[in-house]
C-alpha cells in the first residue's frame, strides 16, 4: 500500500479516501485544474450532428454543442423522422412594392424560405398557424389584401424586435429548438 504521494520529489502523506496517490495539496492542484476546463467553451472534435456547428462545451459527462446543446457523438436515430418545429416567421423585402414584412408559418423553415423572395429573415416564434393567425389579426390593418405581407409600422417592427430579443441568429434558435424536440423524444 503506498503511504506517500507519488508526484516526485513529494513526501507527504496520501489524502484520506484519494482513489489516486495524491497528497492533499496535490489533489487540490487537480482539482483547480480540472475544474477551470469544465463547461467552457471549445471546439468541437467534429461537428454537431444535428445543427452542423463546430463550438462546444466541455462537462465531465460530455460535451455538447453550444449552439443546440446535442451531447457530442450522440447520434440522432435515422429511422425516425426528423421532430416536427412549426415556428412564426418573419420575412423583410423592400422592393417596388414598398418595404414590408411577411408573417407566415412552416414546421420546415429551410425549404419554405427557400420559395419566397425575401431579403431577410427578421425572426421565429415558436408556435403553428394557432399563433400565425393571431399575429395576423394583430396587424390586419397593415395586411395587404389577400396576401400574409404586412406594410412595416412602428408597432409592427417592434413586435419583432421583441421577438428577436437576444437572438443574433435566428437558425441558431431553431436548431436549439429540434435539439430539444429530439431530446424530448428520446
Amino acid at each position: 500500500m503506498v503511504t506517500s504521494c507519488c508526484v516526485p520529489g513529494c513526501a507527504e502523506p496520501v489524502a484520506s479516501g484519494a482513489s489516486v496517490p495524491l497528497c492533499e495539496s496535490h489533489v487540490l492542484l487537480v482539482s483547480d485544474f480540472r475544474s477551470e476546463r469544465v463547461g467552457t467553451e471549445d471546439a468541437l472534435p467534429g461537428p454537431c450532428l444535428v445543427c452542423g456547428s463546430r463550438l462546444g462545451v466541455r462537462w465531465p459527462s460530455a460535451a455538447l454543442c453550444a449552439v443546440c446543446e446535442w451531447p457530442y457523438g450522440d447520434v440522432p436515430d435515422g429511422g425516425l423522422a426528423p421532430p416536427r418545429v412549426d415556428v412564426v416567421y418573419y420575412l423583410r423585402q423592400r422592393d417596388d412594392l414598398g418595404d414590408r414584412v411577411k408573417i407566415g408559418t412552416t414546421a420546415n423553415p429551410r425549404q419554405r424560405l427557400g420559395r419566397i423572395s425575401h431579403q431577410e429573415l427578421l425572426a421565429f416564434e415558436r408556435g403553428d398557424r394557432v399563433l400565425e393567425r393571431r399575429r395576423h389579426a394583430a396587424f390586419g390593418a397593415l395586411r395587404y389584401p389577400g396576401t400574409e405581407w404586412f406594410r412595416t409600422s412602428p408597432e409592427l417592427l417592434a413586435h419583432v424586435a421583441v421577438v428577436a430579443a437576444g437572438v443574433v441568429d435566428p437558425w441558431a434558435v431553431h436548431a436549439r429548438w429540434t435539439s430539444e424536440a429530439l431530446a424530448l423524444r428520446g
